[in-house]
């Protein structure tokens, strides 16, 4: 599935993974390839993107919300870094 995150300032991450691990408002959840289609809210805290079997890449998220359709995930925060 294809991931983006995107801050005001612009894309901090676009790419083919096999899933993402978020930080929601109501406690984390994980998002996988042909996820139902969702809108959520997330706070402040680490996103986790899992690429192949053994590797994944960390980003520090300010809160904003991610959105799941036609197998892309969009997630739309304040601002966001590499860990």
């Amino acid at each position: 599935m294809n991931l983006e995150i995107l801050t005001p300032l612009g894309k901090t991450y676009s790419g083919e993974v096999n899933g993402v691990q978020l930080p929601g408002v109501d406690g984390s959840f994980e998002v996988l390839d042909n996820h139902a289609p969702m809108v959520s809210a997330l706070k402040a805290g680490q996103l986790k993107v899992l690429l192949e079997k053994n590797r994944t890449e960390s980003y520090k998220i300010q809160g904003g919300f991610v959105e799941v359709l036609n197998n892309k995930v969009t997630v739309l925060v304040e601002g966001s870094e590499a860990v």
